[in-house]
């Protein structure tokens, strides 16, 4: 008789425990043990609770292969969520740890396999080969692709977050707070108080302090002080929630006719605009892509948009500063170009004009095209096509945890017909569809690269782009943990070619996420570990820091509303001298709007209370001894860029940690 220690853990999530029968056999190569009833069932997997059972077999059963786990109902259905399974043989020489992080619900059975990561080819026992090739059939039984509107990445099958599989659902603590945060929100913003001004304009620029008192932050604050100064306006197009739409301009565009003259007053003394053209200190903010964008209604009454030229000049004593600003891609009589030298009101409307078009484009490009969707893509090929045996897959899914319920959310919710989007912003409904059409059309997969992506902004040199020196050093700790881990698997390009579950990953990823985009620039093959290392690190990149740049920020820079604004309920003004401040506050959101606003951008812009930062595992996925200590250097690496960041920082009014790894979620949660 051989008697196993079997250790099983349950999680520590509310509801993850259970009352149920839990049975466990034990499958090696030489047989399997009794199937065993793991003791006295409602006293045993409590939430968090590590149980110990002695499983005994009639034999030895060799090397362990499996541990398979099953579930009866006992009176009321309760489902279980396991985390591991541990096992230590007769002889008590080694333990084996089975991590299992799934759900078992109603009667059901998984089997799970030791923790060491392992490639197909590296399989040789035919029960573990087909035990492979069952988890994957039953995956893409579960997880399939739809599209969800033509023209953008393809997504997971699931009309709301209902229709997804248990494991990839939010736990009920994270639900619960993601249900009442807003609720929360808005009424700190005592709406309903507002409720009856439905449609109202603020009389003047000081009255929008009137919803700015408990929900705030320190930028917030800080940007009610400075929105008006030029500065400051600079500085939002790099270190902002937009930060990859300002390039170096090179030559002026011929449908933005700014003459020398026109800006000699904003350039440094003994220079011209030709000169700073060929120096490499002008810049522009080209919005082409909302030209003629479908405008909401709200209420009944039109919403407007503009396709705005801006440019800026890297001055050397103010910074990168707004010179010129014209808020039509077609110059004329009824497109004036505003300048710092215009009136003050002329110029002010000009760029809250430039900023409601940044609203637009990083919330629906930036942030959700641009992370969500593309991480999307990456999280329905890696749970269809890797096991959970597979070293990638044990890389990249704690880096996808929670992506498909908050993108779900965000398709019934946000940017559905009836969402938030449609109520208060100007592109909702039909425009935001459009413009993501448009963006997707133009998606590369070089642009996701950041190194790439500055170069051929011609961004590499702009001083205090904190947004560019952060991301690189994030990428360059990234790219170089996913290196040290693929080595760890794979010794040659020529592994890389013969992995068929790999293969069959990146042709789903490009082929089926990835539909019709012929430019992206991806290949539907991967043919070295070279590449395998730049599209593991995008996706990591992409999934964590890229997304924290872009929605972490998003309270800071929005709650103050006239800085930027989510609508506009009048047309870009054609005549400089009739600017007026009625004018101003006729075009702004209105006070509900202005709530809602506030309220959404503070619901998705705040740190998660269950966050998991950076570099983080608290699900083990990873057992072995080496690639633990890869794990330990990755977070070495990011302890070094969270001291760099915090000391850069340091005593500093208007703070740059958006980046801050600690402040960096593992995953697109939010």
């Amino acid at each position: 008789m051989e008697v196993y220690t079997v250790t099983v853990a349950t999680g520590t999530s509310e509801y993850s425990g259970t009352s149920n029968y839990i049975f466990v056999t034990l499958v090696g190569e030489d047989g399997e043990s009794e199937r065993t009833l793991l003791d006295n069932p409602g006293l045993d997997f409590c939430r968090g609770a590590v149980d110990q059972y002695k499983v005994t077999s009639s034999k030895p059963l060799g090397s362990l292969l499996l541990v398979r786990l099953e579930k009866e109902k006992y009176w009321v259905e309760d489902n279980w969520f396991c985390r591991y399974v541990t096992v230590e043989a007769p002889c008590g020489d080694k333990v084996l740890i089975f991590p299992c992080y799934r759900w078992l619900i109603g009667n059901s059975k998984v089997e799970i396999r030791e923790g060491t990561a392992k490639t197909v080819m590296k399989d040789s026992s035919p029960q573990l080969l087909i035990h492979r090739k069952m988890e994957l059939q039953d995956r893409q039984r579960t997880y399939r692709w739809v599209t969800w509107a033509p023209g953008i990445p393809r997504c997971i099958d699931a009309k709301t977050e209902a229709d997804l599989h248990q494991d990839v659902r939010f736990d009920n603590e994270k639900r619960s707070d993601f249900e009442h945060s807003l609720h929360y929100a808005l009424l700190e913003l005592s709406l309903k108080k507002f409720a009856i001004t439905f449609g109202k304009s603020w009389n003047d620029l000081n009255d929008f302090k009137r919803i700015f008192w408990k929900l705030r932050s320190p930028i917030a604050e800080y940007c009610m002080e400075h929105w008006e100064e030029d500065w400051f306006f600079g500085y939002q197009c790099l270190n902002g929630s937009n930060p990859r739409m300002i390039q170096r301009c090179k030559k002026l565009p011929e449908n933005f006719p700014v003459t020398p003259d026109m800006v000699q007053r904003s350039m440094a003394v003994r220079t011209t605009l030709d000169k700073e053209l060929k120096a490499g200190n002008i810049y522009l903010l080209d919005y082409a892509i909302m030209d003629g964008i479908p405008t909401n209604t709200i209420k009944g009454k039109p919403q407007y948009v503009a396709a705005p030229l801006c440019l800026l000049y890297q001055h050397p004593d103010n910074g990168l500063i707004p010179i010129a600003i014209q808020l039509d891609q077609t110059p004329g009589l009824d497109a004036p170009i505003f300048l710092p030298s215009d009136p003050h009101l002329a110029w002010l409307l000009a760029k809250m004009w430039v900023r409601h078009s940044e609203f637009q484009i990083f919330q629906i490009l930036s942030h959700l095209l641009r992370t969500h969707l593309v991480v999307e893509v990456m999280s329905v090929a890696t749970l269809r096509q890797l096991p959970a045996v597979h070293p990638i897959y044990k890389l990249l899914y704690p880096h996808l945890r929670y992506t498909l319920e908050i993108n779900c959310r965000g398709r019934t919710q946000l940017i559905s017909a009836n969402g938030i989007f449609k109520r208060v912003v100007s592109t909702g409904g039909e425009g935001l569809l459009v413009l993501a059409q448009r963006e997707y059309k133009l998606l590369t997969y070089r642009s996701l690269q950041p190194l790439c992506d500055f170069s051929d902004r011609g961004v590499s040199q702009l001083p205090n782009y904190f947004y560019r020196e952060h991301s690189l050093m994030l990428w360059e700790a990234i790219y170089s943990y996913v290196s040290d881990m693929v080595n760890l698997h794979y010794q040659t390009d020529q592994d890389v070619q013969e992995d068929p579950e790999l293969q069959a990953w990146i042709e789903d990823i490009s082929l089926e996420g990835f539909t019709e985009l012929p430019s992206f620039g991806l290949a539907s093959k991967l043919s070295s570990r070279e590449e395998m290392c730049t599209l593991l690190a995008v996706t990591i990149f992409t999934s964590t820091a890229q997304h924290a740049a872009t929605n972490n920020g998003q309270f800071d820079w929005c709650a103050w509303v006239p800085n930027t604004p989510c609508t506009m309920r009048l047309p870009p003004p054609s005549d400089k001298d009739a600017v007026t401040m009625e004018m101003i506050m006729a075009t702004l959101p209105d006070v509900s709007q202005s709530c809602v606003q506030m309220a959404i951008t503070w619901h998705l812009g705040r740190a998660q209370p269950d966050a998991i930062p950076l570099g983080q595992y608290p699900e083990e996925h990873f057992t072995e001894r080496e690639a633990q200590e890869v794990i330990d250097r990755f977070r070495q690496k990011l302890k070094e860029i969270e001291d760099h960041i915090l000391n850069q920082n340091a005593g500093v009014d208007l703070q740059y940690l958006f980046l801050l790894p600690s402040r960096i979620e593992n995953s697109i949660t939010i």
